[in-house]
């Protein structure tokens, strides 16, 4: 349901739309995290790093899509704040044309690519089979997975953040009793986790359908065929927003997958440490990339107002939400790391390697919450190749290099390797606040010219 995101007070808007997003967030993540958990609590190892490198690759496509999808939930946001309806439509309609084709597209070339790829990953060679047939059926629910994320990102355009909550709960449900079905009851290891994972996100795309279909308030999402005409205005401004954010997306997640290749070779313990970690850092990230989301909603709404003020406040308080969370997370972690990796993994050189590198990980909440809400500010006015800049100077420059020297000097503890991310998303920092800065002045000069 459409909803006005351009009045009242900035810091409970901002609160307000955020917590659907991170429950939606929480309960994707959790869905994640039962695949990983309920196949270490039925099979070896193997099948664990099986699914957990298997998991990594799909994040990293999933998250391009959903950056990829920012466009839209942009694009609607300012067409909501300057109430153009007829745009909105037009602009769904576009997205459905686009992320229908892409996803189809997608799921036949990586289906054809799964072995390089994980030859690419160098899985350790216990875990190849299964990690390849996780990945086959992974790759051909791509349309399922593409439709609940674009669906999402159509309801967050027009301000509402609940629906999307709803849609990921269903698929979550679904998942863990699947899960259980086909990995407990049947054995199927890591091939009934990618089964259940395709078919509950099949089952919540149907449950979103279903809603815009029977609810009264989503009445006027009512395409005509002309609305699914691809227009290049529409087309150009989806992608000009879209296309910077999922590059640097799929970046960043290539930067990790680089630092999983990196824990890969140390090991087989090494690479199941690194992986439950990633799955740790997901829920802690939870909040940051709620925000994120939220400033990129509610600021592009503000801006399609003509209230670019009330867009700058609510980049302030998300930034001064991020800090605060981030400086509790790490500063929790320090004491907790290790209780916390065991939960998914009880093998003692897991716990110590895993604990190692989440209490360096950790302070990563901090930094990349900041740089995380600058983001969704920078997308929210059209700029999202300040975005890509960041994340790009700061994976080739920081990231990735400072991680492989880490595993080389330090081949006894994951530690360093934390703190690389961390030094990385510093970077980011700097960056964000210089660009803010320069665009500040800009528009200082134009107002007074």
């Amino acid at each position: 349901m459409k909803k006005e995101l351009t009045t009242g007070n900035v810091f409970g808007t901002l609160l307000s739309f955020s917590i659907p997003y991170f429950f939606s967030y929480f309960l994707q993540t959790l869905y994640g995290m039962a695949d990983l958990y309920i196949v270490g609590q039925f099979n070896a190892v193997e099948s664990t790093t099986a699914v957990s490198i298997g998991s990594q690759i799909m994040h990293m496509i999933t998250v391009m899509i959903v950056g990829l999808a920012m466009g839209t939930t942009v694009s609607i946001g300012h067409e909501t704040g300057a109430k153009n309806e007829k745009q909105v439509l037009v602009t769904i309609g576009n997205t459905v044309t686009l992320f229908l084709s892409l996803s189809v597209a997608a799921a036949v070339l990586l289906t054809l690519c799964i072995d390089p790829i994980v030859n690419a990953m160098s899985t350790p060679a216990e875990a190849v089979s299964s990690t390849v047939t996780y990945l086959t059926i992974c790759f051909i629910g791509i349309p399922f997975i593409t439709a609940y994320n674009i669906i999402s990102s159509i309801f967050r355009g027009m301000g509402d953040s609940r629906s999307p909550m709803y849609f990921i709960a269903v698929a979550c449900i679904s998942n863990i009793v699947l899960d259980y079905i086909f990995i407990g009851a049947l054995g199927m290891g890591a091939a009934g986790a990618a089964l259940g994972t395709t078919l509950s996100q099949t089952i919540s795309v149907g449950a979103a359908l279903f809603r815009i279909k029977t609810d009264s308030g989503m009445r006027h999402i009512r395409l005509a065929s002309g609305d699914l005409k691809p227009k290049r205005a529409v087309m150009g401004k989806l992608l000009s927003i879209g296309v910077p954010v999922a590059v640097q997306d799929g970046f960043i997640q290539i930067s990790f997958l680089l630092i999983t290749i990196i824990a890969n070779k140390r090991g087989l313990f090494d690479a199941a440490a690194v992986g439950v970690v990633e799955k740790i850092i997901g829920i802690l990230f939870l909040v940051p990339s709620s925000l994120l989301s939220a400033v990129s909603a509610l600021a592009a709404q503000n801006i399609g107002a003509g209230k670019k003020e009330r867009a700058k406040q609510t980049l302030r308080y998300a930034i001064l939400t991020a800090v605060i969370f981030g400086t509790i997370s790490a500063f929790l972690m320090q004491f907790f790391a290790e209780p916390v990796v065991g939960i998914f993994r009880n093998e003692p050189e897991v716990v110590r390697l895993g604990g190692q590198y989440l209490k360096g990980y950790v302070w990563d909440c901090v930094f990349a919450g900041v740089h995380f809400c600058f983001s969704g500010y920078f997308c929210a006015r059209g700029m999202s190749g300040l975005s890509f800049l960041h994340n790009a100077v700061a994976i080739v420059c920081a990231r990735i290099p400072l991680a492989y020297l880490a595993s080389k000097l330090f081949a006894d503890t994951l530690f360093p390797m934390g703190l690389a991310t961390v030094t990385g998303s510093a970077v980011s920092v700097v960056i964000c606040v210089i660009a803010y800065i320069w665009l500040r002045g800009r528009e200082g000069v134009a107002v007074n010219n």
